[in-house]
């Protein structure tokens, strides 16, 4: 089904792929540089590039896309950095935080806030339940050749020859004050597609199984992956689609295909003919690895809690569903902090079958045309039933929506028993369709992380989602819950002719990119605060360790919780008080502790305090440092010349979302720092750069730290002017002293004077 190359692969006449060991291979015959600039991302990569630098690119994008998460945080860190306009295409879509279920009128008044600033600044506002995201930028913005960035980490458009980029607000904030996003020149991996899938199998089994081979080995980490080979042509632009937008899953950086006649028609389709441009890789090509996929060979597959790439075939879990299961619990179990909360899935076996309790087709990946005009030819005509279970089926836009009324397949699913909502994320990320507790949902949806579909461990609550394709959740469903592959029924293959529908968008998107209305006023409602000051980086860092984290992977939602906290985004307090909620809900009050020494350390400054004021505590912690790293200061010189701060140490944090408010909130709290073995993610590591933080990485041992140990990092801010990578520190724990090495790894120039000015927003305020 799928093999992987490891090594360097050419691709010649874009046909046949070549080892770069066989011995066919030699330098005479083999320009391997030259063949490297015939992929389809080094073209686009070079054509984006503002530095001269080939191998430490600058990219400037053609366009921007956030949600209603995110919006209201970007706008108002560049408005502090000194925003005056949209420089380029800016959407402002409303799909996240679309029902008012938290917190009153908060979520509306972010809308209103994100119609004012496109109108103020010359940005594209959708309105809610129009789209989601990524399928309005898919539908009006993307096109052959160009770049996109957005501050969802689902940002993928490669299926129709665009690259997206997924990052934190931040790295879309410098897109708007007309800075470039520095990135090492990537490794690109070719994804070679040969073969047809067979009948009831869709984009998400593929997608899956994609995952399940590469997650876990690292291999597409930070890399580009390119499409390419004859299976290409055997797919639709939606099945294309559905399986490019989980490449995040991979944690890939981004994804490009070459595009043929169906990308030509889709673009035409849409009204945008001039989108199009043929994207193929040259005679020649050469590729860092590959990884080879026979469609033919895919199956129905299942990705079970508590990660997408958690991946087995239906078949293989209908055939051993008691061992496998069991081997789910238990490593599901070691990630449930709530110690009195049993996972359990194998009480879900009915006569030998796993039976689910929720089924959901919905948001970037699920919601597509074909995804549920297939699922709607299979429950066409019966009856779902009147169980617990339930089909609920979210397309992904208005357009989509309204042609699925005018052919009939609305009422097919509806007359089944099917609920058919409008565009909206919720299910994604826990704001909509929550299972009930104990409970087992299954999804075509992005991804399936503890607790993303919204339960509360923390309140005895405990649900989990398994990811599936749109075809089979339908057999399931139709076959009461009980887990079965849409490649068991025999159905009538449906009519996917589609038909785009302009005036819904004409008649409701405002867009006003190139036409900004600079007298308009922004319109904030009460929850809409301003970023608290940030402090730049002192002489001496003084850490305290406020969480241990020794899983194997920390994702954003475990760092910052989805779900109904995403009302509170636009007031980074009130947020902040959310942080590793679920995960280590001691981490707040001990981060504020900790916030409380430093705020007493400036009023010292400040001259609002002298030393005999400063409480027992933060004298006891200074003298702790002076006496252990045998500094020659009194402490008075160490108050005045060190931050004070905490850390968190974690094993690999930042998997998933590209959402900034993972290292935000921590740096909100007074977080200097992280220390880890290694980053999940570039643009987690990029969120804590951007928001002043320090992004360590420790090869020692876990159990170097605990909770409340101090991390004294003297002379600092020395040795990141002078790129030194790497630093040394002394742990303090329980009355024990050791000396350790940190690593920080290679910043670029902005990045260290980011860091040294205690955020972006501060490095911009202070260039203006």
């Amino acid at each position: 089904m799928i093999r992987i190359i490891q090594q360097g692969t050419y691709l010649i006449n874009k046909k046949e792929l070549l080892e770069a060991s066989d011995s066919r291979v030699t330098s005479a015959n083999y320009d391997r540089k030259q063949a490297r600039q015939n992929t389809i991302a080094a073209k686009i990569l070079a054509s984006h590039n503002t530095s001269e630098d080939q191998n430490n690119l600058k990219i400037r994008f053609d366009a921007l896309a956030s949600h209603d998460i995110t919006y209201v945080g970007i706008i108002q860190t560049a408005r502090a950095s000194g925003l005056t306009e949209f420089p380029l295409p800016y959407a402002l879509t409303n799909c996240h935080n679309s029902l008012c279920a938290v917190g009153g009128t908060i979520n509306e008044d972010d809308h209103v806030f994100g119609l004012s600033a496109a109108q103020k600044y010359g940005g594209i506002y959708v309105p809610a339940h129009l789209a989601v995201i990524h399928q309005y930028v898919r539908e009006m913005m993307t096109g052959c050749g160009k770049m996109i960035l957005g501050s969802d980490s689902h940002t993928r458009y490669g299926a129709l020859g665009t690259m997206g980029v997924g990052e934190g607000g931040p790295e879309l904030v410098k897109q708007l004050l007309d800075k470039t996003y520095d990135i090492p020149n990537p490794e690109i991996i070719a994804v070679y597609l040969e073969g047809e899938p067979q009948p009831g199998v869709g984009p998400q089994d593929v997608a899956l199984a994609l995952i399940g081979a590469v997650f876990k080995n690292g291999f597409v980490k930070n890399k580009v992956l390119e499409f390419v080979g004859p299976g290409i042509a055997n797919l639709s632009v939606d099945y294309r689609n559905g399986i490019d937008v989980m490449t995040t899953e991979t944690t890939c950086l981004s994804s490009i295909w070459q595009t043929d006649d169906k990308i030509k028609q889709y673009f035409e389709l849409h009204g945008r003919p001039e989108a199009y441009s043929k994207l193929e890789p040259g005679d020649v090509a050469y590729y860092d690895g590959a990884v080879v996929i026979d469609l033919a060979k895919v199956e129905p597959m299942i990705a079970l809690p508590f990660h997408p790439s958690n991946v087995y075939t239906i078949a293989e879990l209908n055939a051993n569903p008691y061992d496998i299961l069991r081997k789910v619990e238990q490593e599901a179990q070691e990630q449930i902090e709530n110690p009195n909360l049993k996972f359990n899935l194998t009480n879900k076996i009915v006569n030998g079958r796993l039976r689910v309790d929720q089924a959901i087709i919905a948001g970037c990946a699920g919601g597509s045309f074909e995804n549920i005009v297939e699922a709607a030819a299979i429950v066409d005509k019966q009856s779902l039933g009147n169980s617990d279970l339930v089909l609920s089926v979210y397309p992904s836009s208005q357009p989509i929506y309204l042609e699925l009324i005018k052919n009939g397949v609305a009422a097919q699913l509806m007359g089944a028993g099917a609920v058919l909502r409008t565009a909206f994320c919720g299910p994604c990320f826990g704001a909509g369709d929550v299972p009930a507790n104990g409970s087992l949902s299954i999804r075509h949806s992005t991804r399936n992380f503890p607790n993303r579909e919204g339960s509360k461990p923390g309140e005895g609550q405990l649900s989990s989602v398994a990811l599936m394709d749109a075809r089979s959740i339908a057999a399931t469903a139709l076959n009461g819950g009980i887990l079965t592959p849409a490649t068991e029924l025999a159905y009538a293959r449906p009519d996917l002719t589609y038909n785009f529908d302009h005036s819904i968008y004409e008649s409701r998107v405002y867009n006003g990119f190139g036409r900004p209305q600079k007298d308009k006023e922004l319109r904030f409602g009460p929850n809409i605060t301003d970023w608290p000051k940030m402090i730049p980086l002192q002489e001496h860092l003084i850490l305290k360790m406020a969480t241990v984290i020794t899983d194997p992977v920390t994702t954003t939602d475990e760092l910052i919780p989805s779900g109904e906290t995403s009302s509170f985004r636009s007031n980074p307090l009130k947020l902040a008080e959310f942080t590793l909620g679920r995960k280590d809900p001691q981490y707040v009050s001990r981060a504020k502790a900790v916030q409380a020494l430093e705020q007493e350390r400036q009023q010292l400054i400040a001259g609002e305090k002298d030393l005999t004021a400063i409480s027992a505590e933060l004298k006891s912690l200074c003298e702790q440092i002076i006496n252990k790293a045998k500094l020659p200061m009194t402490v008075e010189d160490l108050l005045k010349n060190s931050g004070i701060g905490t850390t968190i140490y974690a094993t690999k944090p930042g998997d998933g979302s590209a959402r900034e408010q993972a290292a935000s909130c921590q740096k909100v709290l007074g977080g200097w720092a992280n220390i880890v073995q290694e980053y999940a993610t570039k643009r987690y590591r990029s969120n804590l750069i951007n928001w002043g933080m320090l992004p360590f990485t420790f090869a020692g041992s876990a159990d170097t730290f605990t909770v409340d140990s101090i991390v004294c990092v003297p002379n600092l801010k020395q040795k990141l002017i002078a790129k030194e990578q790497k630093i040394s520190a002394l742990v303090i724990d329980k009355g024990e002293t050791k000396e350790i090495e940190l690593e920080l790894a290679a910043l670029t120039d902005d990045e260290t004077e980011i860091i040294l000015q205690g955020s972006l927003i501060n490095y911009y305020s202070s260039a203006k």
